[in-house]
């Protein structure tokens, strides 16, 4: 036998079938499944921050209404407009406190307790003695003395250092009952 017939017998050169894109190797499943992952738990901050935005403006807008119905109140008393603008603030604060730490037992707090959990849980920087005194008697007052806008920004730094500074994230947010949208 001689070389062309050797060479006569050999088959043409066969190439590899293509890969092909499906099914796809393991590793291309592990890294879909990581990035369905990341996406859901990427969509739930997103909706849980939404709320935490939508429960702050809810409260800052019942703050703005608390002092914009004390600004156009009746002057004939200012000691009874006075003193229902501290309650309605007070209770604003404690429906936040409310909803922001549902599994603590704000709603029994009173009096010093009160003014300390408001003390510990959010910016209180702006919480002088009058205020705080306010706070925690004010219900049980015929006549007040506080600075109405102190009490006002004292609310306002408060609620925003509760939703901005996510002091607490994970939390079922319900909407402030009584609210204006």
């Amino acid at each position: 036998m001689d070389s062309e017939d050797l060479l006569s017998q050999l088959a043409d050169i066969h190439l590899p079938a293509e890969v092909s894109y499906w099914p796809p190797a393991p590793g291309w499943w592990v890294l879909a499944i990581l990035l369905l992952i990341g996406l859901v738990y990427l969509a739930y901050k997103l909706r849980i921050q939404a709320q935490h935005r939508k429960i702050c403006q809810y409260a800052l807008a019942e703050l703005d209404r608390c002092m914009a119905e004390y600004a156009t109140a009746d002057s004939s008393d200012p000691d009874a407009n006075l003193l229902r603008y501290v309650n309605a603030v007070n209770s604003v604060l404690r429906r936040v406190a409310l909803v922001h730490f549902p599994n603590t037992d704000v709603a029994g707090l009173g009096g010093q307790a009160w003014v300390d959990f408001i003390r510990q849980k959010g910016d209180s920087s702006l919480l002088n003695e009058q205020i705080a005194a306010v706070l925690s008697r004010g219900r049980f007052q015929t006549r007040v003395e506080v600075d109405s806008q102190a009490l006002y920004e004292l609310g306002q730094s408060w609620v925003n250092s509760l939703y901005q500074h996510n002091h607490r994230t994970t939390h079922e947010a319900v909407p402030l009952e009584g609210s204006t949208k």
